[in-house]
């Protein structure tokens, strides 16, 4: 079939595109956008508008099809969200929000812009507000990250101290029995707290939060997730986590709440709290407040690491979609002062005030010996692509395994018994491995405190139990550094094998877990496995055992998260070795290539079953066929210039849209159809709900003598002094004369607002959604009428498939 043909099929179906839920109201369409939680729309008769149809439009006759695959469905409860988001798990959720990014750029906000610009020193004193901000969200980074390290190092020590106790006691006593029963009681009361806390206060806390960071920095609002009650739960959940013997690291934790508390510091308020420190009005705002959070997303990293660095790159890769060179110097400011903070925080923890050699939660050690020869390096090549593929194998069992989880355990109680299952497992795995794999060493003069003797014999400790009686930061450096025959390779290939059921068991439970300590963990064992046998062989001498754990530890953290250059950087800031870069770089580079031929990295998948309409960094392969009249939601509600305030009212009641075009000539009663596509007026700028809900709030009504006065007085502080939870439109009283009036939308309006017209493609629509972070995008036609929209889920719903060569594309389920 020729292209030519492809336009008017499509436009043969009836609504071209589902702008948020369709109702059918008044015997007509009425699209609804991005729903808003702070009113929801009224129940009323859900009706599909073209959910029995399936259509299959061939644009090109040999390599592409566009699969129009109508499944945009409609559910009363959540419980039927999760049934269907069991079933088919490419749906999208309708209820999550983007974020206004783009400035309302209306006449209030260009007189302040003005006002500012004749005023030099209020410019440098915003702007030294915007580093004070950087330099709290530094400081309080890296306090967190100390009273993390703290927390566990004090309960860890407990746990282990009491345990070896009991070992010293039981080998004569033969009651070996005792301290497995006590290990497991510690282990599964610490993590049923963290459970508890997670599932009971603030369920968003459970995982890394690196997924949930990543939706929000790409402009989807996630909800509750950078709340103080989720920074608490975080906080204390990880520390019972990783102290319960749980296989999770606190390093991806560590993101979500810098995250967290750049939120908060930028705010100068907590609405959970009910209190405000009245400062910081300025920067309450969604553009504001997402350039913060990149920053203590960086600087959760760099306290996690040591790595400023590279937590720079870890924002810029993994998280924020808009970026510009004044934020990489604030956001790299806030790395160093996080990375000094926690420097002086466990200086004085480790009893040695101001001796600044404590960079991160995780110390690599020292590799300055390790030297590497070129054929050497297609070794390398190989250890990545073994970290590929136990990665991609990772990620589809977690993923099946999450799937699982959304279907049969979605009850609270059931989540807190799932982690308390796991915790006593891998309390079981660790003492069985201890009983069997009988791998003792002679001790040696300078004992260290976490060697234990279990079931060996005198004057000699377990190996195998020294992988679990420290901390996972401990053992990861252990793993690189202890010297040749400390562990057998029996003994490590059973570790390598369980932690890795384990950890992908593990990651996903409702409790605060991090991914990188336990793709480490994973990793330097059998990467220290290759070395041992290539030193059977004659052919290891020159990489040395650290080395090759080194490799394996980022291969294995590189096919699991994929992730190449923020991860290159963050080991060699770690390890402080500059020419290790090469080989760790290959070994992630091949390991994500390897990986990606299966499937997306483990946070990608999650995000996916959440049902989040992230946007990717490209568009789809030829989607440039696919115009804006056939991605586009239509019909629109929109806005007169001059509206009264009853419809304004009743449109905010009845529809959860966020953004309303404003128009000229345009009468609702009577539609216009101009080549048989029904018109909404000539354009003339967006307003926002917040903005309507702001004006009745405060009855900028034109009947009012004094409204002049009023709205030459208004500030855009004033719009954004509720942010971001504003007064829903059910507790905004107006009178049935005051529903009489009128409201003059001129000023507030973005009359700036991007547009597009009908011809453009999706291509074209999506690069400037992903480069520009819009939330809407107005589609006109020549006569520059309004006659449709386009939101973010417009664009995320559409997904490629490609079966036997030939590239479709599908349609995914909005679920409402």
């Amino acid at each position: 079939m020729a292209q030519n043909e492809y336009t008017p099929l499509l436009r043969n179906r009836p609504d071209s595109a589902q702008y948020g839920e369709r109702i059918y109201n008044r015997g007509r369409w009425r699209a609804e956008d991005e729903a808003s939680s702070s009113s929801p729309a009224p129940s009323q008769p859900q009706v599909n508008s073209w959910n029995e149809t399936h259509e299959s439009v061939v644009v090109s006759s040999d390599t592409f099809s566009a699969t129009r695959s109508a499944r945009h469905q409609n559910y009363e409860s959540a419980d039927d969200k999760d049934i269907v988001l069991e079933e088919d798990h490419d749906a999208l959720r309708a209820d999550f929000e983007s974020l206004d990014y783009e400035v309302s750029d209306n006449l209030l906000y260009q007189k302040e812009e003005k006002d500012k610009s004749s005023k030099r020193w209020k410019l440098y004193w915003r702007g030294i507000r915007r580093w004070f901000i950087c330099f709290l969200i530094g400081v309080i980074t890296g306090i967190t990250a100390g009273i993390i390290d703290l927390g566990v190092e004090k309960m860890s020590s407990v746990k282990f101290s009491s345990v070896k106790e009991l070992v010293d006691r039981c080998v004569v006593d033969y009651c070996m029995y005792s301290p497995h029963l006590i290990w497991l009681l510690f282990n599964i009361g610490l993590v049923m707290v963290g459970a508890v806390l997670t599932a009971y206060i603030e369920p968003v806390a459970a995982g890394s939060g690196i997924p949930q960071i990543k939706c929000y920095l790409n402009g989807v609002v996630v909800p509750h997730v950078v709340r103080i009650k989720t920074l608490v739960t975080k906080v204390v959940g990880v520390i019972c986590a990783v102290a319960g013997g749980l296989a999770v690291g606190k390093e991806g934790p560590m993101i979500h709440s810098g995250a967290v508390i750049a939120a908060g510091v930028s705010q100068g308020r907590s609405t959970s709290l009910n209190f405000d420190f009245n400062m910081f009005h300025d920067f309450r705002s969604d553009t504001e407040k997402r350039d913060f959070v990149s920053a203590g997303a960086a600087a959760g990293v760099s306290a996690a690491f040591g790595a400023p660095v590279g937590g720079v790159l870890f924002s810029l890769e993994e998280g924020a979609s808009f970026w510009n060179q004044a934020l990489v110097w604030r956001i790299f400011f806030s790395s160093m002062v996080s990375t000094m903070t926690l420097n002086i925080v466990q200086s004085y923890i480790k009893g040695h005030p101001w001796e600044l050699s404590y960079a991160g939660l995780i110390n690599f050690g020292t590799f300055d010996s390790v030297q590497y020869k070129f054929y050497e390096l297609f070794i390398v090549i190989a250890m990545g692509a073994i970290g590929g593929l136990t990665g991609a194998a990772f990620n589809h069992i977690n993923y099946k395994l999450t799937i699982f989880r959304m279907k049969y355990v979605q009850r609270r109680w059931l989540q807190v018994i799932e982690v308390m299952i796991v915790a006593a497992y891998t309390g079981c795995f660790a003492y069985v491995l201890i009983f069997f794999s009988n791998d003792c060493k002679p001790l040696r003069e300078n004992r260290e405190s976490m060697l234990v003797q279990f079931f060996c014999n005198d004057g000699e400790y377990s190996s195998s139990a020294r992988l679990f009686f420290d901390t996972p930061e401990a053992t990861v450096k252990n793993l690189f550094h202890s010297p040749p025959g400390t562990y057998q390779v029996l003994t490590l290939t059973i570790f390598a094998t369980g932690y890795f059921f384990l950890a992908c068991w593990t990651y996903g439970l409702s409790v605060p877990s991090g991914l990188f300590i336990p793709c480490l963990l994973i990793g330097a064992a059998w990467g220290r496995i290759v070395g041992v046998l290539l030193g059977m062989t004659g052919h290891g001498a020159t990489f040395g055992l650290s080395f090759y754990s080194l490799v394996g530890a980022s291969s294995q953290l590189g096919g699991i998260v994929r992730m190449t250059i923020s991860l290159t950087v963050i080991l060699m800031e770690a390890t402080a070795n500059v020419p290790l870069g090469l080989p760790v770089m290959i070994s992630l580079i091949v390991a994500k290539w390897v990986g990606d031929q299966f499937n997306e990295g483990i946070y990608d998948l999650h995000i996916h079953l959440q049902g989040v309409p992230l946007l990717g960094w490209e568009p789809l392969p030829m989607s440039a066929n696919l115009s804006a009249k056939s991605v586009m939601s239509h019909p629109v509600t929109v806005l007169r210039m001059h509206e009264s305030v009853g419809r304004i009212a009743r449109i905010l009641k009845e529809e959860s849209h966020n953004g309303f075009p404003v128009v000229d000539e345009y009468d609702p009663h009577t539609p216009k159809i101009v080549d048989g596509c029904e018109t909404f007026g000539t354009f003339r700028g967006l307003v926002l709900r917040s903005q309507l809900l702001m004006m009745l709030k405060k009855k900028l009504f034109q009947e009012n003598p004094d409204i002049n006065e009023i709205i030459g007085s208004l500030k855009m502080a004033h719009f954004n002094d509720c942010y971001p939870r504003y007064t829903p439109i059910q507790r905004i009283s107006l009178t049935s004369e005051e529903r009489n009036y009128h409201m003059n939308l001129e000023p507030f309006i973005n009359q700036s607002h991007y547009v597009v017209l009908e011809s453009a493609s999706y291509t074209s629509i999506f690069k400037k959604f992903r480069s520009l972070g819009l939330r809407h995008m107005v589609v006109i036609n020549f006569r520059n009428e309004v006659i449709g929209i386009v939101t973010r889920k417009d664009l995320a719903r559409y997904t490629t498939a490609v079966n036997d060569g030939i590239v479709t594309i599908e349609e995914r389920t909005i679920v409402h």
